[in-house]
């Protein structure tokens, strides 16, 4: 395949972006959402010009065979490129694993995707309701419910983690956000808080999940 996603960067290895496994991570550009605690907003915009080649990427995938378990697509939104399922593909013929860091703006490109993903990483914003609030795109909350259902379906492995911001979501909104999630069939939950940005800085303590809605969940970890 000589056209590939967009890409801004490439992680060669990584320990933290598949739970459990190696990994090296692709960051495709682009993202239809503008969360203001994003630490990659620099990959928000399509540039005219992508970092890395994808032809570049996949030599370099092709070293790492038998020395990485697998291959995570990134962002920014990944499935915002038509390439995407074939650059999947590739990356699985080379004997890959491969997962996936999704928001679920367009639910029928990730359900398109599933099976041939190994596992997804799920970011869920806020209250579906509130949705706007964080991305900027209203009707966004609609897309991710019926992405993260679609997901769930599917029996792919995932996992679902939010970014605690004290200025988009209050003990409240999280509580809420919490009681969607296990109505849906989410039984394990990360909670990551956000780290400050100049859109949107930390002023006040992280919003805490209640004894009783933690409880509730099979495990609730938090994530630096």
């Amino acid at each position: 395949m000589a056209d590939g996603p967009r890409i801004g960067g490439l992680a060669r290895f990584s320990g933290i972006d598949w739970p459990g496994r190696l990994v090296a991570t692709v960051f495709c550009q682009g993202c239809p959402w503008a969360c203001p605690y994003c630490h990659n907003a620099h990959l928000i915009p399509v540039q005219g010009e992508a970092e890395w080649a994808w032809a570049e990427v996949r030599a370099f995938l092709e070293r790492r065979r038998g020395l990485l378990d697998g291959v995570v697509f990134s962002g920014g939104e990944p499935t915002l490129h038509p390439a995407l399922p074939e650059a999947v593909r590739a990356v699985r013929a080379m004997g890959f694993e491969v997962g996936l860091h999704s928001g679920g703006p367009w639910p029928d490109r990730l359900a398109a995707l599933l099976p041939d993903l190994d596992w997804v990483g799920f970011d869920v914003k806020a209250p579906f309701a509130r949705y706007g609030e964080v991305t900027g795109v209203a009707g966004s909350g609609d897309k991710a419910r019926d992405s993260l259902r679609r997901l769930i379906d599917s029996r792919v492995a995932f996992e679902v983690r939010t970014t605690l911001h004290p200025d988009l979501l209050d003990d409240a909104a999280l509580d809420q956000l919490a009681a969607e999630l296990l109505a849906l069939g989410v039984r394990r939950l990360v909670l990551q808080p956000a780290r400050p940005t100049a859109e949107a800085p930390v002023t006040a303590p992280f919003p805490a999940l209640s004894a009783d809605r933690a409880a509730a969940f099979e495990s609730v970890e938090t994530r630096a």
